[in-house]
């Protein structure tokens, strides 16, 4: 990808297992200080969550196929969120990735920019010999017919965010609980399925951030959340503050 940047450096929060909800604060702050310019880079988020289903803007309860009562037994949530698609899951073991960027400024169309972060899932799944690919009928990524990673953004005022969910290490188990995307007799599949070895999360997120560079000819800078979390004082005593990762060690650049 060649757009023009104006901005060639993005601040990178490395953050461990992070609660649904918890993001999506965290990306509605970040959205709020990029719209109203209190903020002048683009920020990206790299984390993981405890067990949950999301629902996209398209619904998906339909596609549930066991009860709340169940769910509730196993410590599942179901979240509704703005973003694009309809239902999927994530857990302990998928890479997460949202990026918060300014669409416009970089002269980034939206199908360009899902193009972009569908590449990146592409490129990291050849580090570990794996051939991933595009299919024109749905958007991510896909070994052969099996669903590798998925896409789902939410553009406000410009603006991209929400982003990308990639199975590297995590219990598929959960997605026969759903009609994943809403799409019926899809397969989904992990990088430890495909490779059949264990996947490091250490190296995955170091392998995605030299990935997401590539992609969008970017810079990734440490910025840690307390940076997000200080005018709010309330909020600095949030549990994953406490057990976050350093971000330093996170992103620490993979020989």
């Amino acid at each position: 990808m060649s757009p023009s940047f104006y901005n060639r450096s993005w601040l990178v929060l490395a953050l461990p297992l992070i609660p649904y909800p918890e993001a999506l604060e965290l990306q509605h702050r970040i959205l709020g200080k990029r719209i109203d310019g209190t903020l002048d880079s683009d920020v990206v988020l790299i984390l993981e969550h405890p067990p949950v289903f999301t629902l996209g803007r398209r619904g998906g309860l339909e596609n549930l196929r066991v009860s709340q009562g169940f769910l509730t037994e196993q410590g599942v949530a179901v979240v509704q969120t703005e973003r694009g698609g309809n239902i999927t899951y994530h857990g302990p073991g998928q890479l997460v990735i949202y990026p918060i960027v300014d669409l416009r400024r970089h002269r980034l169309s939206i199908a360009d920019y899902v193009s972009g972060l569908e590449e990146i899932m592409i490129r990291l799944s050849a580090r570990w010999e794996v051939s991933a690919r595009r299919r024109p009928e749905n958007r991510g990524v896909w070994v052969e017919e099996r669903k590798l990673g998925s896409v789902g953004i939410a553009v406000r005022k410009n603006v991209a965010f929400h982003g990308l969910a990639f199975n590297a290490a995590l219990d598929l188990t959960p997605f026969s609980w759903i009609q994943p995307c809403g799409l019926s007799g899809i397969q989904m599949t992990s990088l430890a399925r495909e490779t059949g070895t264990l996947v490091s999360m250490d190296r995955i997120r170091k392998n995605a951030a030299q990935c997401l560079e590539a992609v969008f000819g970017v810079s990734l800078h440490v910025c840690k959340p307390d940076r997000f979390f200080e005018p709010y004082p309330h909020e600095t005593s949030s549990p994953f503050l406490k057990t976050r990762l350093d971000p330093e060690k996170a992103l620490e650049r993979a020989e």
